[in-house]
């Protein structure tokens, strides 16, 4: 492979998206390709603080907070853009655990065009494909649910705020023309959908 390729998972809670992204890794390094994970959250410096955002958000929602949420996740995307992903070999396949898809599952009131619009202004890497992963929404709050740490979200507690977040996400994959991987079947077939795809943009 003579080119970096930057491909992203992103999807609600509970949809599989990190086992898959670590199935993914196994089956490409058996390939003899040079893979690099990352995940938006631990590259973030300033993930805490914007967490002190959204923790306030939970509490009094208003527009005006989300919207700086969404500014500041955008700011941490394009220093990562600088700071982490221009360091990475050039001829490697770089999984991200989350980019700025996931807005759409989880912010409430900023129109995702709005949030979309925030990261090209700011230079965010457009990745070279975009992966959504989804499942029923009750499989994945069930998958959820029976995780050792839960749901483990800030924003969502009822299965209604869940549904209504995955159809969110799904519509916004869908109309922008991303990869649409739904993940209630075996972990072997959602790995090999993606990857046949990464086959295809490469």
């Amino acid at each position: 492979m003579s080119r970096q390729l930057f491909v992203t998972l992103d999807g609600p809670k509970g949809a599989g998206k990190t086992t898959l992204l670590e199935a993914m890794a196994k089956v490409l390094r058996a390939d003899n390709h040079k893979v690099v994970r990352l995940c938006e959250k631990k590259s973030d410096p300033w993930r805490a603080e914007t967490m002190l955002l959204v923790n306030q958000f939970a509490r009094h929602p208003n527009l005006d907070l989300e919207r700086q949420v969404c500014q500041r996740l955008a700011d941490s995307r394009a220093w990562i853009t600088r700071e982490v992903l221009t360091k990475q070999p050039s001829d490697s396949i770089i999984l991200m655990d989350r980019w700025y898809p996931s807005d759409a599952a989880f912010r409430r009131m900023v129109p995702f065009a709005e949030i979309l619009q925030l990261n090209i202004e700011r230079n965010v890497r457009t990745p070279d494909l975009h992966v959504g992963v989804v499942t029923a929404p009750e499989i994945s709050w069930a998958r959820a649910a029976a995780r050792t740490r839960g749901l483990s979200s800030t924003v969502m507690h009822k299965l209604e705020e869940h549904a209504a977040c995955t159809q969110a996400f799904e519509r916004e994959i869908t109309g922008n023309g991303w990869l649409l991987c739904r993940n209630e079947g075996t972990l072997e077939d959602a790995a090999i959908q993606v990857i046949s795809e990464i086959y295809r943009v490469l």
